[in-house]
Formats: structure tokens, sequence, C-alpha cells
């Protein structure tokens, strides 16, 4: 009778499915390694990506941004759970020795942090000289936050990075960089936990705030500042061979001026723009062809006219 019930219908099983780079829960920073493919697998509890990234390295394996998000039960219907463990030493030793086959990787014990919170990782150089980077971060919200029946979210992520020509430093840049898209339906599973305070320093005398990169600084900053030191400028040697009054290369000539001389204040005015050498050839010249008028006090008396010639 149950057979005979049945649709039989084909169903296909929760299995892992290619979807589109625009659909990945974290994406590389801006000028970091392209994505390749994305991966997704649906869990019943969550749902896991492999993001495969832009490779360019001699080391077996492909760069790649793991992420899983561990939410309810029953997220997915039909998909079985994934089950999840805390980040522990032994188990992090075992995923660095696969992520870079034949590269001695040493883990780093420096605290570092990024916009999630903290993360570790671990680094190592190739015979080839090929930089490799395995990075783990888990985001969850603290257990204080817990005991308020919400932000039991979590999240989990890898990051393995190969490549022949960056640094260790480029290459962990990548972990400040990345951005997580992905978040989960209903503030009960939110990873994050509350938002934290305003900074205490905001409104507080005696704490000032400077323009600066790093925002709050302990030390005053600088007032004023410096000018800008004077452009000098050195004449180029002049051409051998070349005329005196010839100006210099690089240098405008200076045009003839046109019109009568305007005197400084101070300086005596002048009463010819001719130079005197220059007028008294004139002045002869038209004496020799010039005639002589009488004045008109001279006219109609002998006496008075003698006097005028004289």
């Amino acid at each position: 009778m149950a057979s005979c019930s049945s649709t039989g219908s084909v169903r296909q099983p929760s299995a892992p499915e290619t979807v589109t780079p625009e659909k990945a829960l974290v994406l590389p920073p801006p000028g970091g390694p392209s994505i390749v493919s994305v991966v997704e697998r649906k869990r019943g509890n969550g749902v896991e990506q492999t993001i495969s990234l832009f490779t360019s390295s001699s080391v077996p394996g492909q760069n790649s941004l793991k992420i899983q998000f561990f939410g309810a039960s029953g997220a997915n219907p039909g998909a079985g759970n994934a089950g999840f463990s805390k980040i522990n030493e032994s188990g992090i030793a075992r995923e660095v020795a696969r992520s870079a086959p034949g590269v001695p990787m040493a883990t780093s014990a420096t605290f570092l942090q990024n916009a999630y919170g903290p993360f570790g990782y671990a680094s190592g150089r190739s015979r080839a000289g090929d930089t490799c980077v395995y990075a783990w971060q888990q985001i969850r919200s603290s257990t204080n936050a817990n005991t308020q029946a919400r932000n039991f979210g979590m999240i989990q992520l890898r990051l393995r990075l190969c490549d022949a020509r960056a640094s260790e430093r480029q290459l962990l840049g990548i972990v400040y960089g990345y951005t997580v898209t992905g978040t989960f339906d209903g503030e009960v599973w939110n990873p994050y936990g509350n938002p934290p305070p305003a900074d205490a320093a905001l409104g507080r005398t005696g704490a000032p705030i400077y323009p600066d990169e790093g925002g709050y600084r302990a030390s005053p900053m600088p007032i004023g500042y410096e000018p800008a030191p004077a452009i000098v400028t050195r004449p180029r040697a002049a051409v051998r061979g070349a005329s005196a009054a010839q100006p210099a290369q690089g240098v405008a000539a200076v045009p003839a001026p046109i019109g009568p001389r305007v005197p400084l204040p101070g300086e005596a005015p002048q009463t010819s723009a001719r130079p005197a050498a220059a007028t008294a050839p004139i002045e002869q010249s038209v004496r020799a062809i010039g005639v002589t008028v009488p004045s008109p006090d001279c006219i109609g008396d002998a006496a008075m006219t003698a006097a005028c010639r004289r």
C-alpha cells in the first residue's frame, strides 16, 4: 500500500553545487586574488562554501577561502547536519600540514586581530622561493552574550594562499581585508554579539582626536607647518662662440621699449626724449634752409627792427 501511494518522482540528494562568484559568502579585498569558482554545500544546520582563488605558485594545491556557517538545525531540510569542533592546536596542525605539501610551516605566536576578531596563521617558504600562508578564524559571540538566549551562530574561516612573488606581509593583508557578506536569518543566531559601546574618548575633556590615519593619538600633534623650500635655479652656461648680446638659452629676450620713458618717483624728469647729440644736427639743418620770421613788435619801427636783427 505504501508503494502504491508514492508518486515515483526523482529527487536529487543534497550535494555540492557550483554557484556564481556574486553569491560568495566572503569576498577577498579589492585588488586581492580573484575568485575562480565557488562550490556550495548546504547543511541541515548551515551552509559551507569553498571559494577557489587565483593561484600563481609552484606549490601543489589551490589557493582557497573556506567558510562555514553554523546555525539552527533544520535550516535545510533533507541535508545532514555538519559537525563542528572548536579550534584546537592538534587539529590546526593537521590542517597546516595538508595546506602546503613540502613547505615547512611555522605557526605565529603573535596575537593578531582583524575587523572580525582575533585570528591565527602559519607561514613558510618553499625551496623554489614561494611564500605560503594558512590562516584560521572563528567568529562567535562571547559567553556572556549567549546567556541571553541570543547570538548563538558561529562562523569559521580557513584561508590558504601561496604565491611566487608576494611576501608574507602581503599575503597576510588578505586576512585583514576580506569581507564576510553572509548573514543568519534571525537575531538569535547573530555570531557577532552585541554591538560595542562608543569610544570613551568621545566628548571627554582632555582627549583630543586628530585627523590622523590612526585616529586617536596619545601624543600631541604638532601645530603649524614648515614652509616649502625655496626653488633655486642656476642659469645654464653660455654657449661658446655666442654673441654677448644674445640672451642665454631658456631666457626670453626682453623687447625694446616703445615710446617715451616714464621717470621713476624721485628721478629728475627729462626735458626731451631724444638725446642732445641727435638733436643738434637737426636744428642746424633747419637753420640752414629755413627763413627767419620777425616778431610783430619789430614791424613798423626802424630802430626796433635794427635791434631785433642784432
